[in-house]
């Protein structure tokens, strides 16, 4: 594991992975979202963009951070959501001395992440085969649409297409409409997650042997292994699972019912639930129906319960049901828009929204997420707000390479930085 620079140190890293450096080739959502995480955690991050067009996503907008005389940067909200406490150094990789440059800097990392297509990088030199002999520790993570094998890994891949051929759209949306994606690039998202723990495993795996390794990860896999229970299902059942809207494969009343003024969320665990959300309906007598004493049988029955229990929820006001239903161990909620979900007492106290200082923006501050990781003795810090194109271009090749400003302007004349 390389020692942490002075110049590193200062920036106040305190988290679990200080001293841990990462090499960050990817662009989009899903490795920029596990090399962030990785960030937010104490690695530090380099994230290496081509010198002109840099990550796709800061162009993904509107909206896009407003300077000081209102006219939009080149920093969209989607880049934003991503790329947190890193270094954005440019190089253009598609050069020989570029990706020379790369593979110096590769050196002095613990980590490679990279989600060109199949091939991509091995025709720079870059592949893991170029490099493992050099770089014996190297932890290398690929993430691709596909994967490196199969029928299917040669293509493009995007966080729509896994989540259609993977089936979770299948089981997403109303019974009666046509399949739903889910509403943020939740493939990309979970395939990213499942990167940052392979990764440190790896990790892990080569302080303890010496032995780095490649991770072969694909949207598509990954979006496969979270269907979970209804895979299951499927699988003990034979039966294809339906788009149920809100509702819930296997628990009974478990979805949105209306109220008089809305919806509200009504999440019965067990039998005890239902029994206290009936005698609080005034209806206890439907608990102690044969049709619906037991959560199997409210499965079988759901077509009949359903309707009975909407005609309840009619009575209430969504904050009488939500408090009422509280007070007495019953699961329940409100279905939050984005502005009321960030005035939520419970996520203001959690920090689940954070400021951070942003020269660009007219008020000199933007709001990003909060990590929701809570550590006791090594918490997540938030160091660098997300970089401008090229922002640590010079520092970083001066303080891992030595590469001095003349040198640096001879490579930025050839276009290579």
């Amino acid at each position: 594991m390389p020692k942490t620079s002075k110049k590193t140190a200062m920036t106040g890293t305190s988290g679990p992975l200080t001293g841990v450096r990462v090499l960050d080739l990817s662009r989009i959502l899903a490795g920029p979202t596990a090399t962030q995480l990785l960030g937010d955690l104490g690695a530090d991050v380099i994230k290496i963009e081509h010198p002109i067009r840099g990550d796709d996503t800061r162009k993904w907008g509107p909206p896009y951070i407003q300077d000081k005389d209102n006219n939009d940067t080149h920093e969209s909200a989607y880049y934003l959501a991503a790329n947190r406490n890193k270094r954005s150094v440019t190089i253009d990789i598609s050069k020989p001395e570029g990706a020379k440059l790369v593979r110096q800097l590769l050196k002095k990392c613990d980590i490679l992440l990279h989600n060109f297509k199949v091939g991509g990088l091995e025709k720079y030199g870059l592949g893991y085969d170029d490099l493992k002999s050099e770089m014996p520790k190297l932890v290398y993570c690929v993430i691709t649409g596909f994967g490196q094998t199969g029928p299917y890994a040669p293509q493009a891949g995007y966080d729509f297409l896994a989540q259609g051929i993977g089936g979770i759209m299948s089981l997403t949306g109303d019974p009666d409409g046509e399949p739903v994606k889910v509403g943020v690039g939740i493939a990309d998202i979970m395939c990213g997650m499942y990167a940052s723990t392979a990764i440190l495993a790896a990790l892990r795996h080569s302080d303890q042997t010496g032995q780095g390794q490649m991770i072969d990860l694909a949207l598509l896999d990954t979006q496969v292994a979270w269907l979970a229970n209804e895979a299951n299902n499927y699988f003990l059942s034979g039966n294809i699972p339906k788009r149920r809207g809100n509702a819930h494969p296997n628990i009974v009343p478990y979805q949105v019912f209306p109220t008089q003024d809305g919806h509200f969320i009504l999440a019965v665990g067990n039998d005890s639930q239902f029994q206290k959300f009936c005698d609080f309906a005034r209806s206890p007598e439907l608990s102690r129906d044969k049709r619906f004493a037991a959560n199997d049988l409210r499965i079988r029955n759901r077509e009949q319960l359903i309707p009975l229990i909407e005609n309840l929820t009619r009575l209430k006001t969504t904050r009488q049901w939500i408090d009422g239903l509280s007070s007495i161990g019953v699961p329940s909620g409100p279905v939050n828009n984005l502005e009321q979900t960030f005035e939520d007492p419970q996520i203001r106290h959690r920090n689940m929204r954070i400021t951070m200082d942003q020269p660009l923006a007219k008020t000199g501050k933007i709001d990003l997420l909060g990590n929701p990781v809570k550590f006791s003795e090594t918490p997540v810090t938030y160091r660098r707000p997300p970089p401008t194109l090229g922002e640590h271009t010079a520092d970083v090749l001066e303080e891992l390479l030595n590469i001095t400003a003349d040198e640096q302007q001879k490579l930025r004349a050839q276009g290579l930085i």
